[in-house]
């Protein structure tokens, strides 16, 4: 049987040409029509006419690189970071921040339409904070270049496993933004400079953790070196000679393993280990969980589902109501986080369970006795076996949590079919600057 084969990019001589770009697409870039085929220019904004560089041919559409711009939009802004073009933690620094959100409400529309087969709904304004220094937590590649011998600590490039050579990082919290350049020299001055491929990077409100992860042992000048630089900068040094289960603290010298975050408004602290998942946006997490908690009005007497509760950032808030709240998480470790949290901030009101969420679940002991109110945050492949089976529960309200505005279209659309019909909806710019869109909306059964 022959093989399907794949939309691949071809190889080929980059080609410079004129083209005027009419539109959006949905992760941002310009688009425009050459020889009957569509043009994906990255860079490149509605209204411009620009000189790009073909650099990628497939066989519906092909895609270039803006080199100039004749005609700047109203929307254009100079990026603030020298690396906007290149890195790929950004793709959007050229574009002003509303026309950003403006973009990503209507990938929000269109998907709801076009996978959901929701037509019109009610779009709330977005949840919006600061654009730059943000984001506290990320993964920084790390690798030497001999033909220059020095070492590039950073993001990816645009879609490449090259590193950004970059010196400072504007979407970072600035605890680490500004500490590209001397990490850099750090990792150069080691022993083992060659063999660090990355840096996990996780911030609490207080606390900063690094977590350098090394291919071969690290000899005891290269600790202490680390070492030095930690307490230089004040951060938690870790290491991760191998998987996730070696990660282990090397400073400050105690038994601490947790950062921490507040959220203010229920009285909460959060505490987590530095590879724990934890949202990337201090701001805007506080204003999601407080519009989530808004929309299910969680009162003593309600039983409350809270799927996918990874560590109880919804679930702790929720059970400060005086409602009964049960954490599902497929995760065992995320489990055991979530009652430390509850406690921690003494909640005996909430209880955690460890489950397959793709699997069947109605005879799982956590799923007995129906639920008043669901709050549901899956991961970007969505929650669609849940969808299928929520007529279970006989909840009366459902908010979902989306990071993949296609899966959320897709499981409303379900849930339209299990007798629930949708309220609201809105995005989060929890990413500024890229094309993530983050999503929350409400259902009601019918």
């Amino acid at each position: 049987m022959a093989r399907r084969r794949k939309n691949r990019r071809k190889r080929i001589q980059p080609e410079q040409v004129e083209l005027s770009i009419d539109g959006l697409s949905h992760d941002g870039r310009g688009l425009s029509s050459r020889n009957g085929k569509r043009v994906f220019v990255r860079g490149a904004l509605p209204k411009e006419n620009v000189l790009a560089e073909i650099n990628g041919k497939r066989a519906g559409y092909d895609e270039g690189l803006t080199l100039e711009v004749h005609n700047p939009a109203p929307e254009r802004v100079e990026p603030r970071c020298d690396y906007a073009g290149i890195c790929g933690g950004c793709s959007l620094q050229h574009m002003d921040s509303k026309t950003q959100v403006q973009l990503k409400q209507s990938v929000l529309v269109e998907q709801l339409k076009h996978f959901g087969g929701i037509e019109t709904t009610l779009i709330l304004p977005p949840l919006v904070a600061r654009n730059f220094n943000y984001r506290r937590k990320a993964r920084l590649g790390v690798r030497y270049i001999g033909k220059r011998d020095e070492v590039l600590v950073g993001f990816r490039e645009k879609g490449s496993s090259f590193i950004t050579n970059m010196s400072q990082c504007h979407v970072l919290d600035e605890r680490v933004g500004q500490l590209i350049t001397p990490l850099r020299e750090l990792i150069r001055s080691l022993a083992a400079y060659r063999s660090i491929p990355q840096i996990e990077v996780a911030m609490g409100d207080a606390e900063t953790a690094l977590v350098f992860r090394h291919l071969e042992p690290l000899i005891e000048t290269d600790t202490q070196a680390l070492t030095a630089f930690a307490e230089q900068h004040d951060v938690h040094l870790y290491l991760q000679p191998s998987g996730v289960g070696s990660v282990h603290k090397v400073w400050p010298e105690d038994d601490d393993l947790r950062l921490s975050y507040q959220l203010e408004e229920f009285g909460l602290e959060m505490r987590f280990h530095p590879m724990d998942f934890t949202q990337v946006n201090a701001e805007i997490n506080k204003k999601m969980v407080s519009r989530a908690l808004a929309w299910l009005e969680p009162q003593p007497g309600d039983r409350i589902l809270d799927l996918f509760c990874g560590l109880g950032n919804f679930t702790l808030p929720l059970a400060r109501s005086g409602a009964e709240v049960v954490g599902v998480e497929g995760n065992d470790a995320m489990v055991e986080r979530g009652y430390e949290n509850a406690r921690l901030n003494e909640l005996d009101n909430v209880s955690f369970f460890a489950a397959d969420l793709t699997q069947e679940f109605k005879d799982q002991p956590w799923a007995k006795g129906g639920f008043d109110k669901i709050l549901i945050d899956p991961p970007r492949s969505g929650a669609l076996e849940i969808m299928q089976n929520i007529k279970h529960f006989q909840a009366r309200t459902i908010v979902y949590v989306s990071c993949n505005p296609a899966t959320l279209a897709r499981d409303a659309g379900e849930l339209l079919k299990q007798g629930y019909q949708i309220e609201c909806a809105g995005v989060m710019d929890m990413f500024p600057h890229t094309a993530h869109v983050e999503s929350m909306a409400v259902f009601s059964r019918v």
